[in-house]
């Protein structure tokens, strides 16, 4: 890849996934977008056949149409679709984020994500615990007070090795920023691992953002098309 196109790519991602690194001045230059929580109709899609068909737009047929589907309703998520193959496919809201991101509160972001077998086990659970807290009405600090103690007390479990998700789905609305941006696979690595990778260095391919309040690292890679095959829009270069 080239390297402003990196560059370029590398600034999306720490928006999407690690926005601590630059919340704190672009929170004193601008303000803050969507400074709580919308009412929880605006997070909900219209009917549970319409979540199930976009969440399994996250990865290509041959992998969803096996997957376990789980929907949003105002308890939390609930399975709708019992899966064979140990891959789980959901549409995640908003505050699947950081709790510095911006658009944590965003009522329009959908993003379709896919966990393979070992990321539905071990990474999930942290994002269907933070709904739950969501949904009870928990201020941002008390999310990741929880969260983190959830983490020090094995209450979550530990990330499994192999641990990855698809997000190709042409219909993601992922921030206001990026929108549907771009498909991409996502591999999670436990703890602060992106300087043993060599990533984000000068001509490194290896792109990788540190995720503190998930205690991983997510690094990231490209693909050229969505998951109904269709052809990607070309890298930016």
């Amino acid at each position: 890849m080239p390297n402003n196109a990196k560059i370029i790519a590398l600034a999306f991602l720490v928006q999407i996934l690690l926005p601590g690194a630059t919340g704190g001045a672009r929170a004193q230059a601008e303000k803050v977008p969507y400074p709580a929580m919308a009412p929880l109709d605006q997070y909900l899609m219209p009917d549970e056949n319409s979540e199930i068909a976009l969440a399994r737009s996250a990865a290509p047929a041959s992998i969803s149409d096996g997957a376990e589907v789980m929907v949003l309703g105002r308890e939390g998520y609930t399975a709708a679709v019992k899966g064979t193959n140990g891959f789980l496919c959901m549409v995640e809201r908003s505050w699947g984020a950081a709790t510095d991101e911006p658009d944590f509160w965003n009522p329009k972001v959908r993003g379709p994500i896919c966990f393979n077998p070992p990321a539905a086990r071990s990474f999930a659970p942290i994002f269907l615990m933070k709904t739950k807290l969501v949904l009870a009405g928990k201020s941002k600090p008390e999310i990741v007070e929880a969260t983190a103690s959830a983490l020090e007390k094995k209450e979550l479990p530990a990330l499994e090795p192999g641990a990855m998700c698809y997000m190709l789905s042409k219909q993601q609305y992922l921030n206001d920023r990026g929108r549907s941006w771009h498909p991409h696979l996502m591999f999670f690595v436990p703890g602060d691992a992106a300087k043993s990778w060599g990533a984000n260095l000068p001509g490194s391919p290896v792109m990788a953002a540190n995720d503190p309040e998930e205690r991983a690292t997510i690094f990231m890679v490209w693909v050229g098309e969505w998951s109904d095959l269709s052809p990607a829009p070309p890298i930016v270069h």
